[in-house]
Parts: C-alpha cells; structure tokens; sequence
C-alpha cells in the first residue's frame, strides 16, 4: 500500500503480498483512560492504568508528587516515557540512581528498579508481555486468553553491548532533519517513534493507511484529537467481516491496531497533538534505515 511520496516511509521495503496473513484479524481496541477507572491508585493519588497487546504491557500513570512506581523482579528492560517540560523523577536500578528532568525516553535495565515521581505529571512505562504479572493485571488480559494467530512470537533483540544501566535520552535535544521519520529510539524488547508535536489537523489528502504483516501497533496519545481509521481485511467467512472503524479518540487514550488491518491515524481539530507509536519487539525496517534509530550505537541488530 503506497504512501505519499512525501512520506519518509515511501522508503521502506514492501514486503510480496504472498507473505501477507490472509486469515481473520484480532479487533482493534481503544481505550480512552480518562473515562475509564483506574486499576491502581496510590498513596497520594497517582492513577494507573494497565493495557496490554499480545507483546506489549503499557503502565499509564497520572503521576502525583511523592509516589513511587515499582518493580522488584523485572525479566527485562522497560521504557519509560516522560513527555512534558515539567516532568521530574528520580529512577533507581540496582546502585544507579538517576535524577531526569524534562521530557524525555529513559530505558531501565532488568531486576529491581522503582520510580519516585519528583513533579506531577504523565508517567508511562512500556513492558513486553514477558512478565506474568503485568499481563494477567492488564484490564484487557482476557482479549488474549487465546493469542493472536497473526502476531509473530516475541523475540527481544540482543542486550546492548556495554551492559544495562539506566539510558537517558532527552527528547529537546532531537531536531528535526529531512527524510528522518519521527524521533524513533529502541532498546532489546521495545521501539517507539516519539513523533514531533504540531498544532493543527492532518491534511486528510495525506493520509497513509498501510498494514503491518506479524506485528502490532499500538497508538499513544498524549494530546490532542485523533480519528484512528482502521479496516479489517475480509476473508472467505462473511460473518467474519467487520465494518470499517473511524474512532474518535480524546487524549489520553491508547490504541491498539492488531495486523493486518489496514490502518492510518488523523489529526483533527486545531490544537496540539502528540502521539508516540509503540512495538515490541523493535521494528527491523525502521532499524534498517540509515540514521532513523537515534540511539543505535547503544543497540545492536539481530543477525539474520
């Protein structure tokens, strides 16, 4: 499916349309967290949601000064997302401690590791599906009490070279540069693209709904209206198909797209907008693309 020449992505390899599952597909899912309860609340009021998709826990946090998010046995390493100019926490892993301030991407090594929320605020964590207990609190668990066939098995990505220790890496001081899709940053179980905020909708004459053959997609957004337009493929079962969806969605909100529905997300009204794009395990054609992973050096490639 063609995208827009204007279109970073115009880069990418397509893959033969032989390779592409033809079966059923899982249905999407939204989750707008504000008119949800939350599944977790803290001493001093912090509100976390917990969501998950076959590879991929997402820990969504309105944050209150002075609680803390803990993990005492993580299998492996974990983002967390912190998008605001306001936003301060300390992070602790084993002996490191690690004071961030600003709006940033930070990775966490496995093990031991907890959060202390120094200035309220939005605090995301990311999580591959690896631990059983995020899985099985995820207020979507039972969607996958039978896996999704179309999802390829989680595979993480090889440790990076110099050790896991705490990783900072802050988002003001990634510019823009032409032909460079988003702000895409990745560690050995999870790849988001970090995508530089606008203020106004989306050109709906450039839109660029595309599908994922094996793995899914999940949506963040932390500003702004979204309509996520997402068509299910028909198969030869009619009771199987299902009417396209033109969701709107509020911020904060989560999206879930399961491949390999065909999908593009818009923009609407003017205001700011923010969204984050979310995989797990990271993205192999984004990695191939020279320049587009900013923090590769830290990251190896799997071989072939």
């Amino acid at each position: 499916m063609p995208y827009d020449s204007g279109d970073p992505r115009s880069q990418l390899a397509t893959r033969p349309s032989s390779e592409r599952t033809n079966g059923s597909c899982f249905a999407p899912q939204y989750f707008e967290f504000p008119k949800l309860e939350p599944d977790e609340v803290a001493e001093n009021g912090t509100k976390t949601w917990f969501v998950r998709s076959q590879t991929c826990c997402v820990a969504f946090s309105l944050g209150r000064e002075g609680d803390s998010l803990r993990r005492d046995d993580q299998v492996d390493e974990y983002m967390v997302l912190l998008p605001s100019t306001d936003s301060a926490v300390t992070i602790s892993a084993g002996a490191e401690r690690t004071e961030v301030a600003g709006s940033a991407v930070v990775v966490v090594p496995p093990g031991p590791s907890e959060i202390t929320i120094d200035a309220s605020g939005v605090v995301t964590r990311v999580f591959s599906t690896q631990s059983p207990d995020l899985r099985d609190r995820s207020r979507n668990a039972e969607a996958y009490a039978t896996p999704d066939p179309n999802v390829a098995a989680f595979e993480p990505w090889p440790d990076p070279p110099s050790g896991h220790h705490i990783r900072v890496y802050p988002l003001a001081a990634i510019k823009p540069e032409p032909g460079r899709f988003g702000r895409i940053l990745r560690c050995s179980t999870i790849m988001v693209n970090y995508f530089y905020p606008d203020d106004a909708p989306r050109d709906p004459h450039v839109l660029s709904p595309h599908h994922h053959d094996d793995f899914e997609q999940l949506s963040l957004q932390l500003e702004g209206d979204y309509v996520h337009h997402i068509r299910s493929p028909w198969t030869v079962d009619m009771t199987a198909w299902r009417d396209d969806d033109h969701e709107f969605c509020t911020s904060p909100a989560l999206t879930i797209i399961p491949p390999p529905t065909i999908h593009t997300s818009q923009s609407v009204h003017h205001m700011r907008h923010q969204l984050i794009d979310i995989f797990s395990p990271p993205r192999r054609d984004f990695s191939e693309r020279p320049g587009w992973v900013l923090n590769a050096d830290d990251y190896p490639v799997p071989t072939p």
